[in-house]
């Protein structure tokens, strides 16, 4: 099942896999942290939005008050190099190895890599690319080299799962998500606020032109940006809008779709102006994209004093 901002696996053709989520034991690069998650303190929010420019039918509303308890987070998605770490020390394979292709946005091919690769008809955008995983997020010829800061892409929610497993961490709820997403700021469209570029300034990384044929990139970047870049939220989160999807813990339809928050570079106000904090998605949890990713969380307290976001 895909939806407009993303393909499923099921979209495509595929050699069914079998992705073992055991976790190995917690070794010397799972302890050393880049960084440290920050600390939130939960409380009651107001969650959803009943915005007339949403999507009804992705369950954004009602707005309702939510209660999360004391929390801890990173303040960016993991990273190229944070996961590289992670396969290194545990031999993980994704299931987009596994799989032997994922989905690519068409823009970004070689004509050679487009040669190869398969339309997908409900989202003519994406192509299903063999040979595209994390390590060559554009297909065969590409590497993430260059991009040790940006996001890891073409991971599924089965592979965060496997490492958070063996970071120490999990994935957030989605309530944990968007309190921490909207950095204190109550019912706002954006977490900076109501106006998408105030002062004009970009304060996130999606699309501007006209979707899909052209991109004029005036934040920066046509694709994933670095994990640290535009301004940090009120708590301290980097990009929770823009750049890529996150996965989030929950399920969004029963055992057959999780949760996906914050939008990515390709979302546009045309087609999908899913880059609102209270926005929602969801793919198939063996379903990889050139444009989802995931950020860590763990519980709040004395317990999780030393966990790190590896």
């Amino acid at each position: 099942m895909s939806s407009c901002c993303t393909p499923a696996h099921g979209d495509a053709a595929a050699t069914a896999v079998t992705l073992s989520l055991a976790a190995p034991p917690r070794t010397g690069p799972a302890q050393r942290a880049a960084r440290r998650l920050i600390d939130l303190p939960g409380g009651r929010f107001l969650m959803g939005t009943d915005d007339p420019d949403g999507f009804p039918a992705d369950g954004e509303g009602p707005v309702r008050e939510v209660e999360v308890g004391p929390f801890r987070i990173a303040p960016t998605t993991v990273t190229n190099a944070q996961f590289a770490t992670f396969v290194k020390d545990t031999g993980h394979v994704t299931e987009a190895e596994l799989f032997g292709f994922s989905f690519v946005f068409g823009g970004f091919l070689s004509d050679d890599v487009a040669a190869i690769s398969r339309p997908v008809a409900a989202v003519p955008w994406w192509r299903a690319v063999p040979g595209a995983n994390w390590r060559r997020p554009e297909g065969p010829g590409s590497s993430v080299t260059a991009r040790q800061n940006h996001p890891v892409v073409h991971v599924s929610w089965n592979d965060a799962q496997a490492y958070c497993a063996w970071s120490g961490t999990r994935l957030p709820t989605e309530a944990e998500w968007e309190y921490a997403a909207r950095g204190g700021l109550e019912q706002r469209r954006y977490p900076w606020g109501d106006e998408l570029t105030p002062g004009g300034r970009h304060m996130c990384n999606i699309w501007q032109g006209d979707f899909p044929t052209l991109n004029t990139a005036e934040d920066g970047y046509e694709g994933t940006a670095p994990a640290t870049s535009f301004r940090p939220n009120g708590y301290g989160l980097h990009n929770v809008v823009g750049n890529v999807w996150e996965w989030c813990a929950d399920w969004f339809t029963p055992e057959t779709n999780r949760v996906m928050r914050g939008g990515s570079y390709l979302c546009h106000d045309s087609y999908c102006n899913r880059y609102r904090v209270a926005a929602r998605s969801s793919n198939t949890p063996d379903s990889s994209t050139g444009n989802i990713g995931f950020r860590v969380a763990a519980a709040g307290g004395a317990s999780a004093r030393t966990t790190r976001s590896s």
